[in-house]
């Protein structure tokens, strides 16, 4: 029978560990709130008021019940206060000195049975139990931000870590009302192994300027569902956070280069660049604490974004498929003239046309003889455009003999409303401004990119699929707790198994095959148990 917590300690009280604080409260524990002076003990105090109050004032809690949670709450200076407690929780700086010290203090002051818990978000969980006499006592408990709101709980074993200690706390995570999924001690768990290796992406693409920093965020909340941009929720977890992770995680993890963070994250976290709680880092905000942003250097001036347009009124599109109807749809509800033609002999009617659309399927030699003919049929200065979302735009482009003219057009997805626009080193900035008015035209949101494989979406969002194939196949959890990891822990809509089931393992691999193919970067290599299921034809669920 599991153990009945009564009363718990926590150490550190910033935005997590008040929120820690919260969660224990909230479900009737007492808990001791400890810091380490009477000015952090304050800090912390309004953090936890502040975070109450606002839950009343939006509804979700009502005032008794907030008077009610803080006077379960003991605050305190000084370890000492929780010599009683039956478990203690830190959520002290993600520091392996620090929390080694810490955690000898608490072994010290703490009565022997008390179970010691980290809330660390990468480091090792078994260097901070042997700093203790009881490492069989010693578990992470990895809550994620913000605590009272995110339901998942990584447990963490060590080791040695107690068999009995392991079930207590997953049945404490129950009464805490929170999902559990239980794994060994490995640099990053589950969701910042996975998560961390796709913000430190989109790092290196923001920083050798292959999109703007809206268009990247843009794209994964159009393009995936997520709830927040990478870069944007790089600056709310904070960029000197991400740096530590990140770090931590390539120095564990057996030098990953997809973990070693990108030299410009380094460079703002010297600068002080650390994002909302600094007032600046990939955007800028009102003041250091502030959410809300307020325009910068890096800011676009709308009117800008399409000066130089060509004038479409007659668009042509070319193809049979599926694409191709939904295309002629799309155009034709927007208000434009369609001429629907199949690639097998139609091109000359195409003649007069202002926009010429692409939408056949992905084989190059077939699609550069396409656009071959289109640019021996079409009038100067019509845009022709490629709906690929796996061939070289540029290889396209030269082989239709008019490159500036050449863009990409890649349709994400027919239910979501977003458009990459990818750029060649040869497409003109007419062609480029004339794809943005169209796509705005068409109410949908574009968001411009150079030609690399997988433009944005794909090339952020397949290798954190491949990564999970990777953390299946060494075993370390399962699938359903891998998707629980991401969809409660990171508010993902779904799972990345769920995804690649979704998707085809098939296109899956096809996407990352042309991605490794081009960085020649090891960690983008397919794992081998997405090609042995594409082989077997088998998905991760029946």
């Amino acid at each position: 029978m599991a153990r009945e917590f009564t009363r718990v300690g926590v150490v550190g009280l910033g935005t997590m560990g008040a929120g820690i604080v919260e969660v224990f409260a909230r479900n009737g524990v007492d808990v001791v709130a400890v810091e380490v002076s009477d000015a952090a003990l304050e800090r912390g105090r309004a953090n936890l008021t502040g975070s109450t109050d606002r839950a009343v004032a939006r509804g979700k809690l009502a005032e008794a019940d907030r008077d009610a949670l803080l006077g379960r709450v003991t605050f305190a200076v000084g370890l000492d206060a929780l010599h009683s407690v039956d478990l203690v929780i830190e959520a002290v700086p993600e520091r392996l000195d620090i929390k080694q010290r810490l955690f000898a203090d608490l072994d010290r002051v703490c009565k022997p049975e008390a179970i010691l818990a980290t809330n660390t978000s990468s480091l090792s969980v078994t260097e901070i139990a042997v700093a203790t006499t009881r490492p069989d006592q010693v578990i992470g408990m990895h809550f994620f931000n913000p605590a009272p709101v995110m339901k998942l709980v990584e447990v963490v074993r060590t080791v040695v870590t107690s068999a009995d200690v392991v079930a207590d706390v997953e049945a404490l995570c129950v009464r805490l009302g929170k999902v559990d999924v239980t794994i060994t001690d490995r640099a990053g768990f589950i969701a910042n192994a996975l998560l961390f290796g796709y913000l430190n992406h989109a790092i290196g693409m923001f920083e050798a300027r292959y999109a703007t920093r809206e268009d990247i965020d843009a794209a994964m909340k159009l393009g995936c569902g997520l709830p927040m941009g990478p870069l944007a929720l790089l600056d709310l977890i904070g960029l000197d956070t991400a740096y530590e992770i990140l770090d931590t995680m390539y120095r564990r993890g057996g030098r990953d280069r997809r973990h070693s963070p990108v030299p410009l994250l380094r460079q703002m976290v010297t600068a002080g660049l650390l994002g909302r709680k600094s007032g600046r880092g990939f955007y800028t905000y009102e003041r250091a604490g502030s959410g809300k942003l307020v325009p910068d250097e890096l800011t676009p001036t709308a009117p800008t974004s399409t000066d130089g347009a060509r004038a479409v009124t007659t668009v042509g599109v070319v193809g049979s498929g599926t694409l191709a109807a939904g295309l002629v749809e799309t155009f034709t509800a927007a208000g434009y003239q369609v001429v629907p033609v199949d690639p097998a002999g139609e091109l000359p009617r195409l003649a007069d046309v202002d926009l010429v659309v692409e939408a056949t399927a992905d084989d190059l030699d077939g699609t550069k003889a396409l656009l071959a003919g289109l640019g021996e049929v079409c009038k100067p200065g019509v845009v022709l455009a490629t709906t690929t979302s796996a061939l070289p735009v540029i290889d396209l482009a030269m082989a239709s003999g008019r490159p500036a003219d050449v863009v990409g057009l890649h349709f994400a997805n027919p239910a979501t409303p977003l458009v990459e626009i990818v750029r060649t080193i040869r497409t003109s900035a007419e062609a480029t401004a004339t794809a943005r008015a169209v796509v705005a035209a068409l109410g949908r949101t574009g968001v411009v990119c150079a030609d690399r494989a997988g433009f944005i979406v794909n090339a952020l969002l397949f290798p954190y699929l491949n990564d999970a194939v990777r953390m299946l196949e060494a075993d370390y959890s399962t699938t359903d707790d891998i998707d629980n990891a991401m969809k409660l822990g990171c508010g993902y809509p779904t799972g990345p198994f769920e995804l690649l089931d979704t998707v085809g393992l098939d296109v899956a691999l096809a996407v990352q095959r042309a991605l490794y193919r081009e960085l020649r970067e090891p960690g983008l290599a397919p794992a081998p148990l997405l090609e042995q299921l594409v082989t077997a034809d088998r998905p991760f669920r029946r």
